[in-house]
């Protein structure tokens, strides 16, 4: 598959749509904490309704794209070997089956559900599915990005204007970083107007890709976690690369990931936070 078009990016949709109305929806707000269970720390943790809407979604991919192949992230936790597919797979999905597991076990409504096409080792497309507020947010490689609401309206999506670095307000994810980093990057944001930390990528990219802030500043990077929320930004205007400005890939797990809404942007707040 040289291409993703757009009737396979809503078929793409309407997997996470009906994960989202099935498996998702009918669990929140009741999960007992026995059901909430730990992975690798007590933040990152499995429920039922991640298990059930990660099946529900990639089964619903392999009906609609026979010989895809999908990683999930519950399936890649059990057998990490399946990240080794992303880079050779003609197509491959990226699915996230509810990012914010600690807040919707929490009873917290800031979860969604994500899910990008890699066509050999390319994002070339992006969903994200925020189940309480009935909005989609969707991204095709050189087709833009646009958020849909409950009614199937759409509207293009756009990143923030540049502003001065002390007028940035921004999502700030610094709780992965080594020290000393962690330290010297947890003081610099004294620079920034503002900034706050969702315990949630999805709605963090739906935040920033409709320019209701203008950065993100990541350095865990899974990809399921970016790879939806990546493409949306790009798509929506803004920039996007390492700490060290070199570009992001699916298959980097390290080096950071700093958002702004254009490079010259980049450029400044990586000198704020970082240097």
């Amino acid at each position: 598959m040289a291409h993703f078009t757009p009737e396979d990016l809503d078929r793409l949709a309407s997997a996470l749509l009906r994960a989202g109305a099935e498996e998702i929806m009918p669990r929140f707000g009741k999960v007992a904490a026995p059901a909430a269970r730990r992975k690798t720390s007590a933040f990152d943790i499995v429920t039922d309704a991640d298990e059930a809407a990660e099946r529900a979604i990639a089964g619903a991919l392999r009906t609609h794209f026979p010989g895809c192949v999908v990683i999930g992230e519950e399936a890649a936790d059990k057998d990490p070997a399946l990240l080794q597919g992303l880079h050779s797979a003609e197509l491959c999905f990226l699915v996230d089956p509810l990012d914010g597991t600690k807040n919707f076990a929490s009873g917290l409504p800031l979860f969604g559900l994500m899910a990008a096409a890699v066509v050999r080792g390319q994002v070339v497309a992006g969903v994200i599915h925020d189940p309480v507020g009935g909005r989609m947010a969707l991204a095709r490689l050189g087709a833009g990005a646009w958020l849909q609401d409950r009614s199937g309206a759409r509207e293009r999506m756009r990143v923030a204007d540049p502003v001065a670095v002390e007028e940035i307000e921004g999502i700030a994810g610094t709780n992965f970083l080594p020290e000393p980093l962690r330290t010297r990057v947890n003081t610099n944001l004294s620079r920034l107007r503002m900034t706050n930390w969702f315990r949630c990528a999805a709605h963090e990219y739906l935040l920033a890709a409709a320019g209701h802030c203008h950065i993100l500043f990541y350095n865990r990077l899974m990809p399921w976690d970016h790879a939806a929320g990546w493409l949306l930004h790009r798509e929506a205007g803004g920039f996007s690369a390492h700490f060290d400005g070199s570009a992001w890939l699916p298959s980097h797990t390290s080096g950071g990931l700093l958002y702004a809404p254009d490079r010259a942007s980049w450029e400044a707040v990586r000198r704020a936070l970082l240097e």
